[in-house]
């Protein structure tokens, strides 16, 4: 088992900024640096959804209605993955998870082997 602890979420007025981390513990450096890390959200009523995925060579990938506005990236040195989010917004209101699988990311949450528990994040208008 490879538990994933998020943190980073909070409460923040719209046009703000978070940074979310995603920590990899009960894996070697190597290890971790043969996963893709994607981070999935889901609203309350809505469908669980990627946000931004990497893989393990650092390739990226965004949702539409975020980029430009969030950043994923990962510390191999520190087994931790990031998503900056500025210039939120209300609709990005959720849950936010992040997940791994090995090799290339994946739209797909089931396809992620390991799986964190979520970190609310809430944007005020």
């Amino acid at each position: 088992q490879v538990p994933l602890v998020e943190s980073g979420g909070g409460l923040v007025q719209a046009g703000g900024s978070l940074r979310l981390s995603c920590a990899v513990s009960g894996a070697s450096g190597q290890t971790f640096r043969s996963y893709a890390m994607g981070w999935f959200r889901q609203a309350p009523g809505k469908q669980r959804e990627l946000v931004a995925a990497i893989s393990s060579g650092g390739s990226t990938n965004y949702a539409d209605s975020v980029k430009g506005r969030f950043t994923i990236s990962r510390d191999n040195a520190r087994n931790i993955g990031y998503l900056q989010m500025n210039s939120l917004k209300p609709e990005d209101t959720a849950v936010y998870y992040c997940a791994v699988r090995v090799g290339y990311w994946s739209s797909n949450w089931n396809d992620y082997f390991y799986r964190g528990q979520g970190t609310q994040v809430t944007v005020s208008s």
